[in-house]
């Protein structure tokens, strides 16, 4: 940006962004196929005259940084300069119900946040160099898009580009999530994963994340078959051996089923969206959450 930056200088100016978790992967869709859930984190943006100011309550509470290095204060950051908007002083208070480290994308969403909050104080929509900005921070486009624009997403890159299209979900999908007690680490998950697979199982991912689409998107009785995967769940079954079992005995009672993100949760998709009696869900929180559709809202504080 050239010229003479736009300074937010009136004390107590702010928004507020309420931004869904999301779910990725979505079987064999691996960094291409997220959808939005209605769990949120709430976050208010006060511009003040200077300093920086980090209250966090709910979800990692006890864990995340309240200084410069917080998540959403970076993205601010990078989003605030990108536009050419000087902020003298920040308070941010967030409001956190995203579970941290459990596969339900809650980086993604406080990428999503900082970024959109950015956006709404220079009265600027979100648009394709938005998602650049928030799918260069997270490293892959999935989970941001799916915060960003809510519904199923479909991400990809181009060179150095990341891209995104949003899917209406069919109104029969009914995402159960099981949340257990323990936290997973993508970048550690990630490093399962070997350098090549055989190319019988990339055709067998390519067919089930083009289902994966129908399913979703058409026809939900397909959903079992859609979500199976040979990509990298079984890679990474030693991360998370619980996670696995319940993946198996949900898709075993004719549930769909695949691990959510890079886990431990689990993503159920049932008909109706209750869950068959008889499978041990011990140790997992089990919550009914709906298909977040909107994606990131942005409005005034006051």
């Amino acid at each position: 940006m050239t010229g003479v930056r736009p300074a937010v200088t009136e004390v107590e100016v702010g928004v507020r962004v309420r931004v869904p978790a999301s779910t990725a992967n979505l079987g064999s869709g691996f960094d291409a196929l997220g959808m939005a859930l209605g769990l949120h984190d709430e976050l208010d943006f006060e511009v003040v005259p200077g300093g920086l100011e980090v209250v966090v309550g709910g979800e990692g509470a006890a864990d995340v940084p309240t200084d410069e290095r917080h998540l959403v204060v970076r993205a601010f950051r990078a989003a605030a300069d990108h536009l050419g908007l000087d902020v003298p002083g920040l308070r941010l208070t967030c409001r956190n119900a995203i579970p941290h480290a459990r596969g339900l994308g809650s980086s993604a969403a406080a990428i999503v946040a900082g970024v959109a909050a950015a956006h709404g104080l220079a009265g600027r929509e979100l648009d394709t160099t938005a998602l650049q900005l928030a799918a260069e921070f997270e490293g892959h486009a999935d989970n941001v898009a799916a915060s960003m624009f809510g519904g199923v997403v479909i991400a990809w890159t181009e060179g150095d580009r990341y891209r995104a299209v949003r899917v209406d979900p069919h109104p029969g999908v009914s995402p159960v999530v099981l949340v257990p007690a323990e936290e997973s680490s993508t970048r550690t998950t990630r490093g399962l994963l070997p350098p090549e697979v055989p190319h019988g199982d990339a055709a067998f991912a390519a067919s089930r994340s083009a289902l994966a689409v129908h399913a979703l998107s058409v026809d939900p009785s397909l959903l079992v078959s859609a979500l199976d995967d040979r990509l990298h769940e079984p890679y990474r079954e030693p991360a998370w051996p619980a996670t696995s079992r319940l993946v198996r005995a949900l898709r075993e009672a004719g549930v769909a089923a695949a691990v959510s993100g890079a886990g431990p949760t689990v993503l159920a998709l049932p008909v109706g969206g209750d869950l068959p009696p008889g499978v041990d869900r011990e140790g997992f929180e089990v919550r009914r959450v709906p298909v977040d559709l909107g994606g990131v809202c942005v409005a005034p504080l006051g």
